[in-house]
């Protein structure tokens, strides 16, 4: 009887969780230091829209066992667990145009969005 022994296969490093940009992170360094004080930011993924999904932004005043915590840029936000298959790889951003101004995603797992912009689909 021959037995053969295989080198472990080296796995693919993970993208990271999710990023913020500068502009994202400026601002919640400011949320954080004014009016949410002591409360972190929950990223979580709910059903929602024409799409089926969207994303859902909650202050919270600590981290649930279910949340992921991700530290960027020296900001930590928190991830819900369930949210977290959704959005490996993402990169959260703080957008000002002319008449909005709000957190905004670049998704790599998206497959499509709904037309107003609302909702996303993988």
């Amino acid at each position: 009887m021959s037995t053969t022994t295989e080198a472990p296969r080296s796995r693919r490093a993970l993208p990271p969780l999710m990023g913020l940009t500068d502009a994202a992170a400026d601002r919640l360094r400011a949320l954080y230091a004014k009016g949410e004080h002591g409360k972190l930011l929950r990223i979580a993924v709910k059903t929602k829209g024409c799409s089926g999904l969207s994303y859902d932004l909650s202050w919270t005043d600590a981290a649930a066992t279910s949340d992921e915590v991700v530290s960027d840029k020296g900001v930590t936000v928190l991830i819900d667990r369930k949210a977290t298959l959704f959005l490996i790889g993402t990169v959260m951003d703080y957008e000002v145009k002319a008449m909005t101004a709000g957190f905004t995603f670049t998704n790599p797992n998206e497959k499509g969005r709904c037309g107003c912009g609302e909702s996303f689909h993988v």
